[in-house]
């Protein structure tokens, strides 16, 4: 068992490491490591490129309690390699899904923090996010939530923004950052014409917490607060596990998986491309939603934010 208890609550998510976010999120003294920094489980393709290596490889998984239930849960360290996936951090992630359909916790709990995957293991990274979607979804369809949380420096592109995008439900704080292609990948290769991966603010304009949120990709936005994150997903697994609502009313708080939800989501998003196509920042989409004083949202605390668009969600 991994001694946590000494990392305290009530910190920044967007600042905390891969480990600090997990004792703030788990009750305390409840985390139990698996394959841990002492099973020196690196990567076999970064050393002979001479490039450093991690113990962990970027990413916790083990065991823990939230409010009492049972949970599995992985955590990306941003500041290994800006979280990115290779082989062996996505076979973690991978054997935790798998592990999850055995052993049905009451949720699976993801912090993502990745950039996509290593462009020096990029066959290996791709596979390994095929192999986690796979078992994600196989986690889903074995009635187990997976509850992603994005906030960290980083922000959660490439593959792993797909990953996200597969999960039940994601919580997100205003600094967290979710897209496909990160701002420098869209820069290099479209031009700073297109977009100006230096201008901060337009960043978080178009992939920024907030702007997620408005668009429906997200379906929670709290502060940048670890209890805040923690107090979130205990509320959406508490009313999952609900005895008081009936199997198929227990999932009003996540995306069902089935046929007619996927159907719904690309009808969903032909609407917003004929709505907001034509948008070249976020305050105009914004706008466009009928939002007063859009330009104003991005200097909002979220309890400001929330009033601001409570006609508008």
């Amino acid at each position: 068992m991994s001694d946590l208890s000494g990392l305290r609550r009530g910190q920044s998510y967007y600042e905390a490491t891969a480990r600090s976010r997990i004792s703030g999120l788990l009750d305390s003294n409840s985390f139990q490591e698996l394959l841990g920094p002492a099973d020196r489980l690196t990567s076999p393709h970064l050393e002979p490129l001479g490039q450093p290596c991690s113990f962990n490889d970027g990413i916790i998984i083990g065991s823990g309690k939230l409010h009492g239930l049972s949970v599995l849960i992985a955590s990306q360290e941003g500041g290994f390699m800006g979280g990115a996936v290779g082989e062996v951090h996505g076979a973690k992630l991978t054997g935790l899904l798998e592990r999850a359909v055995n052993e049905k916790p009451a949720a699976v709990l993801l912090l993502l923090e990745s950039g996509g995957v290593r462009l020096h293991e990029a066959n290996a990274g791709l596979i390994a996010i095929s192999e986690v979607i796979r078992a994600l979804l196989s986690t889903r369809a074995a009635g187990i939530p997976v509850v992603g949380l994005i906030g960290g420096a980083n922000g959660c592109f490439g593959g792993m923004g797909i990953v996200a995008r597969c999960c039940d439900t994601l919580i997100i704080n205003e600094e967290g950052r979710l897209g496909l292609s990160g701002p420098d990948v869209i820069e290099t290769t479209m031009g700073v014409e297109e977009f100006d991966s230096n201008d901060r603010a337009l960043v978080w304009r178009t992939v920024g917490g907030k702007h997620r949120y408005l668009l429906g990709e997200v379906q929670h936005l709290v502060e940048d607060d670890i209890e805040a994150f923690r107090a979130t997903a205990i509320n959406i697994i508490d009313e999952v596990q609900s005895p008081c609502l009936e199997p198929l009313e227990r999932s009003s708080e996540l995306q069902k998986l089935t046929l007619e939800s996927l159907q719904q989501e690309h009808l969903d998003l032909s609407r917003r491309l004929e709505n907001y196509g034509h948008c070249q920042d976020g305050t105009e989409i914004w706008s466009e939603m009928c939002i007063d004083d859009p330009e104003k949202l991005p200097l909002m605390d979220i309890p400001r934010f929330f009033k601001a668009v409570e006609n508008n969600i």
